[in-house]
């Protein structure tokens, strides 16, 4: 019973504590709620496994020598809490829980007054499946369609420049069938001048 009062004093000194919001020494009372709650923890650890239970499970030497009990107890309970407290420590330094916490408030202060909820599961898996993957394909599928877009003006550009490509080939073809008609015609021109010069009048 003593175990959940503690409980609950934290729990009410550490909801008490974040009413008021965000301060500038909000991290520094962030890590005295959680030094708070580490030593209320230690303390109910203790009174769980208080010494009569500890007496309890060895009670042939408790019997026998009661004090050298009471001592071993003392001292196991001792080096618990202290190899506790420095792990935690540990975890603190290692996590660097401090600068966390000041990102924490700065993300409150951020926040504000803003009222917006974001985003969360409706706990149907089809629908946030659905509401997340159908804006990713029609983001694709516009995506999509503006390179479909791009590679048709891609197309008709080549298209028009082979269309180019083979008027010129048909009036160069033209060309050298008009020289070569105009070839032929001369020498069809120059052969007769020379037939009519070696015939004898």
């Amino acid at each position: 019973m003593e175990v959940e009062e503690r409980n609950d004093e934290v729990e009410g000194a550490s909801g008490s504590s974040q009413e008021p919001g965000p301060s500038a020494a909000g991290a520094p009372q962030r890590m005295l709620i959680f030094d708070t709650l580490v030593d209320r923890f230690l303390e109910g650890l203790v009174e769980a496994g208080s010494y009569s239970r500890f007496a309890r499970c060895y009670r042939r030497i408790y019997k026998l020598q009661p004090e050298i009990t009471r001592s071993i107890y003392d001292q196991f309970v001792a080096q618990l809490q202290k190899s506790i407290k420095d792990e935690i420590e540990e975890l603190k330094e290692e996590g660097n829980l401090e600068v966390l916490l000041d990102s924490l408030d700065n993300l409150e202060t951020e926040a504000g007054g803003r009222t917006d909820l974001e985003w969360r599961p409706s706990g149907v898996p089809e629908e946030d499946l659905r509401s997340h993957l159908v804006p990713y394909l029609l983001q694709q599928r516009e995506y999509l369609r503006k390179i479909l877009k791009e590679q048709i003006e891609e197309n008709a550009k080549l298209s028009q420049s082979v269309l180019a490509g083979r008027k010129r080939i048909e009036q160069m073809q033209k060309e050298i069938e008009r020289r070569q008609q105009a070839w032929q015609e001369l020498s069809k021109v120059q052969r007769e001048m020379v037939l009519s010069i070696q015939t004898p009048k």
